[in-house]
């Protein structure tokens, strides 16, 4: 089942191309979910689990791999469905969400596919608000359901989005008033963790679902002749996304005279020395890990200095 993932390296050669490679896998009633390859680490036959005594109930036990302890999660009871009924003759895939590794647990793994954004749409509208979806396209005529992840560990390990004691600078808030920022997230959860925090500086958030969705609105503003650097003190997008991806999103901005200066940091639960070669690739102006509202805010306040030099308030 490793063999499945062998070729990593490769597939990072997708990514900025917009597109994408996913795990297309099982849960008890033989529907067909998914999850992006880049998250993954491993793919293992059910091992051995530790008992963790007063762990949340999706939490089936630990294990351990690579030199951790992963908790075990049953995906298929941690997004409301029945859970996994026979434990023995399952799958774990290990995988990484903001900065935190944990295995999920699945009735069987299907198979890989390589596909564009394009291809992947968001959730219907008429789905209601509490689903765990954050993307659905179709294989061989099948119906794939890709499942929103941090909402899912959201609920079961909450992230804190609270900025630490003496990160905040004193004149900050001052020098923030009436500025927007302008934040791109297809997942409910990372849309408001980015807005939980950027609020507590004493900004204002502007937000889109996706890179189509944001760079249709960004063209749109443009089109009335507005100034796009001083109405947006920045950007902040997602890298995985239906229909267009954080990267290609990027691109796009600096492909239009109008939208080209405007800062843009790249925020994603990927790896860091990837994204690194992500940032010169498409020029993005930085990237953030996914979640450290810490260091969130420390960039975004030096942005706001920043912005404050060309534009100062009252001017």
């Amino acid at each position: 089942m490793a063999s499945l993932l062998d070729t990593v390296d490769q597939r990072t050669q997708l990514v900025g191309e917009n597109r994408l490679e996913i795990l297309m896998f099982r849960l008890e009633r033989g529907q067909i979910f998914a999850i992006n390859v880049f998250k993954i680490q491993e793919v293992q036959v059910m091992p051995k689990l530790t008992t963790l005594p007063n762990s949340h109930p999706c939490v089936v036990g630990v294990t351990h791999a690579r030199g951790v302890t992963i908790p075990v999660i049953d995906l298929g009871q941690a997004i409301g469905m029945p859970p996994l009924s026979d434990r023995k003759n399952c799958n774990i895939i290990i995988a990484e969400y903001n900065m935190t590794v944990q295995a999920f647990m699945v009735k069987s793994v299907d198979h890989i596919v390589n596909m564009n954004w394009e291809d992947i749409m968001p959730p219907p509208k008429g789905a209601g608000r509490d689903h765990y979806l954050t993307a659905i396209t179709k294989v061989n005529d099948k119906i794939v359901e890709v499942i929103d992840v941090e909402k899912v560990l959201q609920e079961i390990a909450p992230c804190n989005t609270a900025i630490s004691e003496g990160i905040l600078q004193e004149d900050i808030q001052t020098l923030a008033a009436g500025l927007d920022v302008f934040a791109v997230d297809d997942s409910t959860v990372g849309l408001a963790q980015v807005k939980e925090t950027v609020e507590q500086i004493g900004l204002t958030v502007t937000s889109a679902r996706d890179g189509a969705q944001a760079l249709a609105m960004l063209k749109k503003i443009a089109d009335e002749g507005v100034d796009m650097v001083e109405r947006f003190v920045l950007v902040i997008t997602d890298a995985e996304m239906p229909e267009m991806d954080g990267y290609r999103f990027t691109t796009e901005i600096r492909n239009d005279p109008r939208l080209k200066d405007l800062h843009v940091i790249l925020h994603t639960s990927l790896s860091g020395a990837f994204n690194q070669a992500m940032v010169e690739k498409v020029g993005c102006d930085n990237f953030l890990s996914k979640f450290e509202p810490d260091k969130l805010a420390a960039a975004v306040q030096e942005r706001v200095r920043v912005y404050r030099e060309r534009f100062p308030i009252g001017r």
